[in-house]
């Protein structure tokens, strides 16, 4: 029996359906150029723009991390008491801790070494390891009185990193891009440039954690160009590296639709379309070379000792100009067990000069009331001595500063004893500096979230407190 035809089919399509029909084209052509700009769906572009919770007095960071733990005592934070108890034991009255890195509780007081000098109209005290940044300390906010949990290097770089000592959690700079997408999507929102000895922990520092992949810190090499492979081989022409891209995207995204959830995945594509991006864009980002003499010469670039750093630093300057969020620069190797004097004379020397640079080219050109720099290690050092002239790993109380992005210059918040041992007056642990770096970012710790194995997990874990004075 033949198959009756349905009226409609015989009469042809009504204008309804050719209106539908067409509406729906053009949702695809729309939705296809938004594909083609992103390089994912647009809806869900995980590095698409958001909104900070509240205005923000920083666009970018750029973290300065002194990993080994630059001493205090030396650098920022000066105590005549440890000269009047050079060689005696400490006094009960501090609380001297039981337990330490490498077993020097019961040792006595050391000295230490510095010159130290008023500077500015604030009259901030910096040693003279810092001669040069000590021109800028109008600009910096110094925090006496930070303390840490870890006793170690892996774990508190860890720390100091994620909030954690234990592995696993998202760096601070994944978080901000997590709460704030890219500004650039020609370059990574996240960048970190490496230390010129092998770094505690390595990617963990600036791993995505439980968050997606895609929010991970991109690691730059400290070594030639410091992205690998930006240019095509000469046989292969844009045409045919777009094709193959392309293809790629097709095999990835018949993959990925077989395992959702998977967020590597996502990250792989992405990371392909980033990739495409950066060859037109990154190469003239990275061209250090072309900054004037003068801009070299700030930075330090033409001592052959500084150049690493100074490199780094001016580099660092480029990316925040355009449009990278979040800058962590590893400089030197700061673990003074013993030899304090020539473990840090030769690091203050690396980073004294570049990070003035950093400061002074950053102001002229407008850019540091938009740019918070942090200074930080992931611990201080110790007022009693270990091996006779070297100085123990010290949590308990240490220096970091932060200049621009809103913070008031030329002023010191809170204090450590006067051993330098323990913070004691407006402690901040490192959750509180995670809490303020956010905050000037325009995030609020507390409505940054992100839901894990059932819980709303936060940059701050538990705690977390915004250093008011910093902005005062």
């Amino acid at each position: 029996m033949p198959t009756k035809i349905p009226s409609h089919a015989l009469s042809g399509p009504t204008r309804r359906s050719f209106l539908s029909r067409t509406g729906s084209g053009l949702g695809a052509l729309a939705f296809g150029a938004l594909l083609g700009e992103s390089g994912l769906k647009a809806v869900e572009n995980p590095l698409a723009p958001k909104e900070p919770h509240h205005a923000p007095t920083a666009k970018s960071v750029i973290w300065l991390f002194m990993e080994g733990g630059a001493s205090h005592l030396d650098t920022f934070d000066p105590k005549p008491l440890i000269r009047e108890l050079d060689g005696q034991e400490i006094p009960e009255s501090f609380n001297p801790p039981k337990i330490t890195a490498m077993g020097t509780a019961g040792n006595t007081v050391m000295r230490d070494q510095r010159q130290w000098a008023q500077h500015g109209q604030s009259g901030l005290w910096v040693s003279d390891w810092y001669q040069h940044v000590a021109e800028h300390v109008d600009d910096l906010a110094v925090i006496r009185s930070c303390w840490a949990d870890g006793l170690n290097h892996v774990g508190s770089v860890c720390q100091m990193n994620t909030g954690s000592i234990l592995a696993g959690r998202p760096s601070l700079g994944s978080w901000v891009t997590y709460g704030l997408g890219a500004a650039n999507n020609n370059l990574p929102t996240f960048v970190v440039l490496d230390t010129e000895a092998p770094l505690n922990g390595g990617a963990k520092n600036w791993s995505a954690g439980f968050l997606p992949a895609v929010f991970q810190g991109t690691r730059f090499q400290k070594d030639g160009p410091p992205i690998l492979n930006l240019a095509n081989p000469e046989t292969v022409g844009t045409d045919q590296q777009r094709g193959k891209l392309d293809f790629l995207s097709q095999l990835n995204r018949h993959h990925a639709a077989k395992h959702p959830g998977e967020s590597e995945l996502d990250a792989r594509l992405e990371s392909y379309e980033l990739a495409w991006r950066m060859q037109a864009n990154a190469p003239e980002a990275v061209d250090i070379e072309s900054e004037s003499d003068a801009t070299k010469k700030l930075y330090g670039m033409d001592d052959e000792f500084l150049r690493p750093c100074a490199e780094k630093l001016l580099l660092a300057r480029r990316l925040v100009e355009r449009g990278v969020r979040f800058v962590e620069i590893y400089a030197g190797s700061w673990d003074a067990h013993a030899n304090i004097e020539g473990n840090h004379s030769k690091w203050c020397r690396f980073t004294d000069k570049p990070i003035a640079g950093l400061l002074a080219d950053l102001k002229s050109r407008g850019l540091l009331e938009d740019t918070l720099v942090v200074w930080a290690g992931e611990f201080g050092r110790t007022p009693f001595n270990e091996k006779g002239d070297g100085r123990d790993h010290n949590p308990w109380g240490f220096t970091t500063w932060m200049a621009g992005g809103g913070a008031k210059g030329g002023q010191t918040i809170g204090t450590t004893d006067e051993l330098g041992l323990r913070a004691v007056e407006k402690p901040y642990h490192v959750h509180d500096i995670h809490a303020t770096v956010l905050h000037a970012m325009g995030l609020n710790h507390l409505s940054l979230t992100y839901l894990h194995n059932g819980r709303s997990e936060r940059a701050t874990v538990n705690g977390g407190n915004v250093i008011e004075d910093l902005f005062a």
